[in-house]
């Protein structure tokens, strides 16, 4: 039993510190609050080759295992948890393209995805569908060779620069149950009928865009239907969101390590009553709680992608989103209260980590529906614990 990475992942791990460290750290908290794009913290994930990190090599990507994945995940969290938003919509639907696309459309897509120069999303929620993706609205007919589609998308990462996006549709909206009649579509951008309407404001989670997507008498080829084959979409998307969580946890512990580095160097910087603040019980047991938990978030953040390394991980995914997601916000809460009223300031990095923090509960799948995804796991004997 080895509890370190190995030589490769370490590595490669100390050079997204470098990046991050470099390019992320002394801007994040100015361009969050100024509302500006890092578009050149994107160049640099591209030139670094991030794109590309769910991409076979085959198509000029890294295809990197399910550790050096959270890795890239828990250390841009740290820097700033919005470019960490605009590579996992990204990676997620380039799994979803590299796992169950034709040849054709990974050709087609994957070398320009590995590079940066396409860059997508994954087109999933909707006003009225979130955690329940059965009862999405949006439609896809079949006309001849092309889909017709109709219906709208919200709360969608990297909308205005996805292309294509991949939509999850229904072809037969009289399927029951109803997955059975759900697809997934890449949609490219440009195509008539296909609009990003608006961008939705946020209490955190900045950098990247989330926006509401209208598809009104959308025209697809039917040679964009994922795979080829009409309802596989459901199975699609949850296999890809297996990944997803992973993102999820890791995200989580990369935030909590920052909220504890924070922590740790105010308490020992700040004083009161003539000594370091770090000097105080009180402030001792928070330090050492914040440290401890960090740390076991991190362990089940890496259970949970060798998990998945060894095949499907449903209820290991779940426990470590779940774990990891609580963590992260518990720990910029306690890193506020070492802060004492400047952890309430904008002028310090904390307030926005608290911020930040709250969504990793509701993303790739709220926590309580998670417990329910894991007690089923556990219920079938798919998931041991001890």
């Amino acid at each position: 039993m080895d509890f370190t990475l190995n030589e490769d992942q370490a590595e490669f791990k100390a050079l997204l510190r470098q990046f991050v460290d470099r390019e992320i750290v002394p801007v994040a908290r100015e361009w969050e609050q100024s509302g500006r794009y890092p578009t050149e913290i994107v160049a640099g994930m591209a030139d670094m080759g991030l794109f590309g990190i769910t991409v076979p090599e085959e198509y000029g990507g890294l295809d990197l295992d399910p550790i050096s994945f959270a890795l890239v995940f828990e250390e841009l969290a740290r820097g700033w948890m919005g470019i960490a938003g605009i590579l996992g919509s990204h990676s997620l639907a380039c799994r979803l393209i590299h796992m169950h696309g034709t040849p054709e459309q990974k050709e087609k897509y994957l070398p320009d995805l590995a590079t940066g120069r396409r860059r997508t999303a994954i087109g999933l929620t909707e006003p009225d569908a979130g955690t329940d993706l059965q009862g999405i609205r949006t439609t896809a007919r079949l006309e001849g060779d092309h889909y017709v589609v109709n219906g709208s998308k919200t709360w969608i990462t990297n909308a205005r620069y996805a292309d294509p996006l991949p939509v999850l549709v229904k072809t037969d909206p009289a399927a029951s149950p109803a997955h059975r009649g759900m697809s997934v579509l890449l949609v490219e951008a440009g195509t008539p009928g296909f609009e990003v309407t608006k961008d939705i404001g946020k209490l955190g989670y900045k950098g990247t865009e989330s926006c509401e997507v209208v598809l009104d008498d959308v025209r697809v080829p039917a040679s964009q239907l994922v795979g080829g084959v009409e309802g596989r979409g459901m199975q699609q998307v949850l296999s890809a969101l297996e990944w997803g969580r992973v993102n999820i946890a890791a995200r989580s512990v990369g935030l909590a390590q920052r909220a504890h580095d924070e922590a740790l160097a105010y308490a020992q910087q700040r004083k009161a009553f003539g000594q370091p603040i770090a000097e105080f019980q009180a402030i001792q047991l928070k330090l050492g709680e914040l440290g401890t938990q960090v740390q076991a978030a991190r362990l089940m953040a890496y259970w949970a992608a060798d998990a998945v390394r060894r095949g499907r991980a449903d209820g290991a995914t779940g426990m470590a989103k779940i774990f990891c997601s609580e963590v992260a916000l518990q720990a910029a809460i306690d890193s506020m209260k070492v802060h004492g009223g400047y952890g309430y300031s904008t002028e310090f990095e904390v307030e926005r980590l608290y911020r930040d923090s709250i969504l990793m509960s509701i993303g790739e799948g709220t926590n309580d529906i998670l417990r329910t995804v894991v007690a089923k796991s556990l219920i079938k004997g798919e998931t041991r614990v001890g």
